[in-house]
């Protein structure tokens, strides 16, 4: 099957909160973080990071973010 998405190998780094690792703040590296529906803010010094998996809404269309393969 042939896969349409971008290749990991030219995509450049992205920071996103994700829920299932312990998150150091790339602004003061803190882990404390308050969690909302599409964006995590540092509770230190105000960082704000996108979800991992929180949809991205963009000229009306509703898409998913996509997902790396666990190595």
């Amino acid at each position: 099957m042939a896969s349409f998405g971008p290749k990991l190998e030219s995509r450049p780094y992205c920071l996103v909160y994700r829920p299932e690792i312990v998150n150091h703040c790339p602004g003061c590296t803190h882990t404390n973080w308050l969690v909302g529906r599409m964006v995590a803010e540092c509770a230190f010094c105000g960082t704000v990071l996108p979800l991992r998996d929180s949809p991205l809404i963009t000229t009306g269309q509703k898409r998913s973010m996509p997902r790396l393969a666990a190595a």
